[in-house]
């Protein structure tokens, strides 16, 4: 299903961000043309497969019909090669126009030479990316694929797709760092209101007792036995262990208080069976887990065949297997509906004015065309919680659509246990239903009825049984665009499967990657979810596009596609007789190319020497390598081992920000180890007006500026607008309200 049938999209130049955009667009269904349709690598090869080359006298047409043109580079690199916002605006009055660069267009750093290591490094990612350590002489390190590129251009085609919804021609300025950045939003919000980073030496169990790895006979398993049932289910799986008695591991807090002991006496249990038999067995006991798996085991995998993920593509005259779009995508013809719509509505929604909260205010990111946000008249109902569903809901809230939010009476979604709320859930309406009730149901499908989206995120079936599924949906609403996202996806023999993101990384092969080759796989932080809400708020874009057209779609989305989506180049190296390794910071392409400890307390630097040009003003900072600056890059390659040494010794007495400084004046890359504090303090992220106002810290906000501006508005209190909500959108008075409150179904 095409999506983005009738969707032009121009990409310019060879930038990989860029390429990732295009990708992800044309896997939609846009017609996307490029200026470089370069092969040098199995990976610009799939990036670019099924493009269209734009021959450069065809260019200014197609510039001209386009709905979104793509730029990568530096605000100097884009006006050498006439690609800046003024040259493209004279070519093209209504596209969209979005431009990838590593540090944004604008601030004090959007000139600064990155790579993919050194942006990891500047937006504390690389801080967190393997979770704490037990040893801080352990580098932090870059994940595996490129990732940079990927997350940057994902987030260039969300935002350019929601721009391209709007009524006026729009500018968009990605900033890979900010990009990356807002991957860790929990962090992120931590220090901006409290001052705090979370430390990167392991203390106590380092969220062992949430999920941790196991050894096993044949590699390692992922399991998370978070909750005390599932904790009592796991140890029946184990054979009811004398040890599982114990009173050091009764309860969660006991476990992680007791960690290395627990972990110690299940990694006897585990190294006696093979990953499979592991994660099958928690998997029937109703405990998630999952086998870490190499990439070539993915390849036979009857989920993914079920789900026709793969797709062919050549690459140096072999077929290979390249990874297809996460979006299951079903539709059904809605001519007359849609016709009706573009009649009497002037935005992409059912053209309902919105209701947000009184507190909800329009912030434009330069002062100028305030008015009109892409999403403004679109309502979604919103039933998804902790990470994923709610950060696809909060790129839905911040480009104007009205969001509301419904969480179940009690604690509500678990994110309003940390800071996490806090900004997913800026702008968003909070009502309380207890699914458990008839009643509550019954007004659920009633909102449902007067909504545009529907977002859930629950385990496979559940929606079905509560009768708020798809089908049951589109009784009441048959213009509903339902979105499902889950694990695995909601077909196919696994998709019943307990899963939770962190376990998915696993899974995949991600986790197994991110490491150094001397260091065992450790789970990491929550890379997969906010990736995620990027793609499913795209996914919600295009259908909203699509439904303009005449057709209503349900997206099925599969976070397990979603993560092998973007490690296409290590899924084509697998099939290259190249199986990928853990390299820790380690590159093929650049020398030297790592991280080195900087005088001061877990202080990191890391720089990468892209050219000759580079090595030598390298070499003319670093008193250890100056006699070795005519070293071409396989000379470099081969004397790693005395560079390093030299480099060690230099930035050993070196203030990590200080020699950051001096390495970017010599035009090489490089980027001091940044905390989520430092983040906080960032000059350049506040001149990009990254950071909101919140009480007495700041708030995060989006990876990207546009030039609409974005709506925001403080996260609602648990169930504070359900009155106003079944007054404004069911007509229910006071009485009646009162009485569903009395029958339980609002908590």
């Amino acid at each position: 299903m095409s999506l983005l049938a009738d969707f032009r999209v121009v990409q310019l130049g060879p930038g990989l961000a860029a390429a990732v955009c295009g990708r992800i667009l044309s896997d939609l269904g846009a017609n996307v043309a490029c200026t470089d349709l370069r092969a040098v690598t199995p990976l610009y090869r799939h990036l670019n497969h099924r493009k269209v080359h734009l021959a450069d006298a065809a260019q200014r047409g197609a510039l001209s019909a386009a709905d979104l043109i793509v730029v990568e580079g530096s605000p100097f690199e884009l006006r050498a090669r006439e690609h800046d916002t003024a040259a493209l605006r004279r070519l093209s009055r209504r596209a969209t126009l979005v431009a990838i660069s590593p540090f944004g267009q604008t601030g004090p750093r959007a000139e600064q030479p990155a790579t993919d290591l050194t942006l990891f490094y500047a937006s504390g990612i690389a801080r967190l990316l393997t979770g704490q350590v037990d040893d801080l002489s352990e580098a932090p390190i870059r994940p595996v694929g490129a990732q940079s590129a990927f997350v940057g251009g994902l987030a260039a085609a969300c935002a350019g797709m929601h721009a391209a919804l709007g009524s006026a021609p729009a500018d968009i300025d990605v900033s890979m760092h900010e990009a990356l950045a807002t991957l860790a939003m929990t962090e992120l919000a931590n220090a901006g209101l409290t001052g705090k980073a979370r430390p990167r030496k392991r203390v106590g169990d380092g969220n062992g007792a949430t999920v941790c790895i196991l050894p096993a006979r044949d590699g390692y398993t992922a399991i998370s036995p978070r909750e005390d049932h599932q904790w009592a289910a796991w140890l029946d799986a184990m054979g009811s262990p004398e040890w599982g008695r114990d009173s050091r591991f009764m309860t969660k807090r006991d476990r992680i208080a007791n960690w290395d002991a627990l972990h110690a006496l299940m990694a006897e249990w585990s190294r006696q069976h093979d990953k499979q038999w592991i994660a099958d067995t928690a998997q029937a006991a109703r405990v998630p887990s999952f086998p870490l798996r190499e990439l070539s085991e993915h390849f036979a995998s009857p989920q993914l065949q079920h789900r026709q993920f793969w797709r062919s593509v050549e690459v140096g005259g072999r077929r290979l297997k390249a990874p297809g779009p996460p979006f299951g995508i079903n539709a059904r013809s809605t001519v007359a509906a849609a016709e009706s719509r573009q009649r009497d509505m002037p935005g992409p929604g059912r053209g309902t004015s919105p209701q947000p909260s009184d507190a909800t205010q329009l912030r434009p990111d330069d002062g100028t065309n305030a008015a009109g946000l892409p999403l403004s008249g679109v309502r979604v109902l919103d039933f998804s919680w902790v990470i994923a569903g709610p950060t696809t809901t909060r790129h839905l809230a911040a480009m104007g659509a009205e969001v509301i939010k419904v969480e179940a009476p009690g604690r509500g979604d678990p994110g309003r246990t940390s800071e996490l709320h806090t900004v997913l859930g800026q702008g968003k309406r909070s009502i309380v239903l207890d699914l458990k009730q008839p009643q509550a149901v019954a007004t659920a499908r009633a909102l449902a009825a007067s909504c545009d989206v529907l977002v859930e995120n629950f385990a496979t079936g559940v929606m079905d049984r509560l009768g708020l599924g798809a089908a049951a949906l589109r009784e009441v609403n048959p213009d509903l665009i339902y979105v499902s996202a889950s694990g695995l996806g909601r077909t196919g023999p696994e998709s019943r499967a307990a899963a939770y993101g962190t376990l998915l990384q696993c899974y995949a092969g991600f986790a197994g990657l991110n490491r150094h080759p001397d260091v065992p796989p450790r789970v990491g932080f929550a890379w997969l979810d906010p990736m995620c809400g990027l793609m499913m708020a795209l996914g919600v874009a295009a259908a909203l596009w699509r439904r303009r057209r005449g057709e209503v779609v349900r997206v099925d989305f599969s976070m397990i596609e979603a993560m092998l989506w973007t490690l296409a180049g290590p899924l084509l190296a697998a099939q290259l007789d190249d199986p990928p390794k853990p390299r820790g910071n380690g590159s093929r392409r650049f020398a030297p190319h790592g991280a080195y400890r900087c005088a001061g307390d877990d202080a990191w630097l890391s720089l990468a020497v892209r050219n000759d040009d580079e090595w030598r003003h390298l070499c003319a900072l670093v008193p250890g390598l100056r006699t070795m600056a005519d070293l071409a890059f396989h000379l470099r390659v081969e004397s790693r081992a005395e560079i390093d040494a030299a480099l060690r010794a230099w930035l050993g007495q070196c203030n990590a920000s200080v020699a950051e400084a001096e390495l970017l004046r010599a035009g090489v890359p490089a980027a001091a180890l940044a905390s989520s504090t430092d983040l906080a303090a960032s000059a350049h992220l506040r001149a990009r007006g990254f950071w909101e106002r919140e009480g007495q810290g700041v708030l995060p906000g989006l990876p990207w500026r546009a030039s609409f501006g974005r709506a925001w508005g403080p996260a609602p209190g648990l169930g504070a607008d359900t009155d106003s909500v079944l007054r404004g959108l069911l007509n229910l008075g006071g009485e009646a309200i009162a009485l569903l409150r009395r029958a339980g179904a609002l908590g």
